[in-house]
């Protein structure tokens, strides 16, 4: 288990926000577009208002901008994993969802394998110094 991985289970662990059971029933009702289309209404809400956040950063207004950045990410990381997980089934039967999830999924693990190597490889050359 990679360390996002761990994180998102902690996270889930101690913040128990689980979808109600209609919500879930209508979410396995839906067809693959419609749950892509239900996936992107929270997606084009929340992804903008990261921008926002950093144009009332950008005009001075840094506090104003951070709670505004933190709510777009909670929202993001709260609702739209939960979303995510309860449609990705439906998603995955779209041919071409699932070759580009097999891709980034992919490209993830490679990326995180490096910076783990990296990661000790540069412990590992430190604490040699130290010596």
């Amino acid at each position: 288990m990679n360390d996002f991985a761990a994180t998102g289970l902690w996270c889930s662990n101690k913040v128990r926000v689980q979808m109600p059971s209609a919500i879930h029933r209508f979410l396995g009702r839906l067809g693959p577009y419609q749950a892509l289309f239900i996936l992107a209404i929270p997606l084009a809400i929340v992804e903008p208002l990261k921008l926002v956040a950093l144009f009332v950063i950008g005009d001075g207004h840094f506090i104003a901008g951070v709670v505004v950045m933190i709510c777009a990410y909670v929202g993001s990381l709260f609702f739209t994993e939960r979303l995510f997980v309860a449609l990705k089934p439906k998603l995955l039967s779209l041919s071409w969802f699932a070759v580009a999830w097999r891709l980034f999924v992919r490209a993830r693990n490679k990326t995180l394998s490096w910076l783990h190597w990296t990661w000790v490889r540069v412990r590992q050359v430190t604490s040699g110094s130290k010596k």
